[in-house]
């Protein structure tokens, strides 16, 4: 953690892009981002400081959660936040310090195994993804608005993801996930939401009842029949990006989870179009307001979990040709990194380091004329923490002062 001593305010301007699942693992050799034609990537790499940053410790494959907490400067084995929270946030929920927040999934399921956890990203309807998202949350709110006492609170998210709220006091988050996670097998066996202790019964015993009422609801859904809870979590109590480090931070997210992240550290979400240039858009029409922004994109870690190389490779060159509109809104200092890498290759979320850029006038560069994997690793910063990113953020931004005498 920085000594509040040494932080300094001045008119200079941080953008942090978050690239979700950047980093690959080599297919044929070479990974996505080194596959990509990026030619401003490269030329911004040229002029930049280079390095590779640990999540969160070696070996250790982070959730997305845990990863931006990192990259804030929120040493994420001290604060610990669960994924419904920040799910519930992110969709404009305002939430009590009693209500259990559960981050949820439409899934496929055919007799005691789950075919598709993420029931095609609904996709195949006549209507689109988030359309048919609202569409089942809806009819999922209509008949259960209470369970033995408890209130229940569903809203949609993007694609398959949704948010429960559980609204009572004495609630638990001490219970096992029902999200059977991800292995090499194609069919994965259901789970129930077991309780670790003799308080988490009663919650075990809501849960239990609300998936039950769930499938028969959606029980002539050919995909979206069953659902998935994982993430049990309650409000934190976390200090602001303020109080932290005297910025005045706003967050440009699409996906509801990345909005809640930003709204828990006391950023200022804004409200964006959900595509890149909406966000792009947002960003230039918020620039004057804020001295910190965090922009987040989310595809490229869709495409590394589905196992799509390729569409991965699309996507980071379709980021390339945003970068000069980026850097015409003059930031003083830019940070291109993700929270996590997603390799097409695992189909998930991996422990590797992540590729990482900072640009600034008072960086050092070594004339390396690429951005990936391999141009990152020689690059002047090594690997390093991505708990320190904030620190390298500000001291580039001339917002540190001397340590000592």
């Amino acid at each position: 953690m920085i000594e509040e001593e040494i932080i300094s305010q001045n008119e200079k301007k941080i953008l942090l892009i978050v690239l979700d699942g950047l980093g690959g693992l080599p297919v044929e050799g070479k990974t996505e981002l080194e596959v990509a034609n990026t030619p401003n990537l490269d030329a911004l790499a040229k002029n930049s400081s280079l390095g590779l940053t640990w999540p969160i410790d070696y070996g250790i494959s982070p959730g997305s959660g845990p990863a931006h907490l990192a990259l804030f400067g929120y040493d994420p084995m001290q604060f610990r936040i669960g994924r419904g929270v920040m799910e519930a946030l992110g969709v404009g929920l305002e939430i009590t310090n009693d209500d259990l927040c559960i981050r949820a999934n439409f899934a496929t399921k055919k007799g005691n195994i789950i075919t598709d956890p993420r029931a095609g990203r609904l996709k195949g309807y006549e209507v689109s993804p988030d359309e048919k998202n609202r569409q089942l949350t809806q009819r999922l709110q209509e008949a259960l608005k209470e369970i033995k006492g408890v209130e229940i609170i569903i809203r949609p998210g993007k694609e398959h993801r949704f948010v429960i709220v559980l609204r009572q006091k004495g609630l638990s988050i001490d219970l096992e996930e029902t999200d059977p996670g991800r292995n090499d097998k194609k069919e994965l066996l259901i789970k129930e939401p077991k309780p670790k202790s003799k308080e988490a019964e009663f919650t075990a015993e809501v849960l239990k009842i609300l998936i039950e009422k769930a499938e028969e609801i959606l029980n002539t859904e050919p995909k979206a029949n069953y659902i998935l809870l994982r993430g049990y979590s309650k409000k934190p109590n976390l200090p602001s990006m303020q109080e932290r480090y005297k910025l005045n931070p706003a967050g440009i997210a699409a996906y509801p989870m990345y909005k809640g992240i930003a709204s828990l550290l006391g950023m200022k979400v804004l409200e964006t179009k959900p595509t890149w240039e909406g966000e792009i858009d947002c960003l230039e029409e918020n620039k004057d307001k804020f001295d910190f922004f965090y922009l987040h994109f989310k595809e490229m870690d869709m495409k590394g979990e589905d196992g799509d190389f390729w569409g991965k490779v699309k996507l980071i060159e379709k980021f390339d040709g945003l970068i000069p509109r980026i850097l015409k809104m003059g930031f003083d200092t830019i940070a291109i990194t993700s929270d996590h890498s997603t390799p097409a290759l695992l189909k998930s979320h991996s422990w590797h380091p992540n590729p990482f850029l900072l640009f600034s006038p008072y960086g050092r560069t070594y004339g390396i004329i690429e951005f990936n994997e391999k141009a990152c690793a020689q690059g002047n910063l090594g690997i390093f923490p991505a708990l320190k990113v904030m620190q390298l953020l500000l001291a580039h931004s001339l917002k540190l002062k001397k340590f000592g005498a």
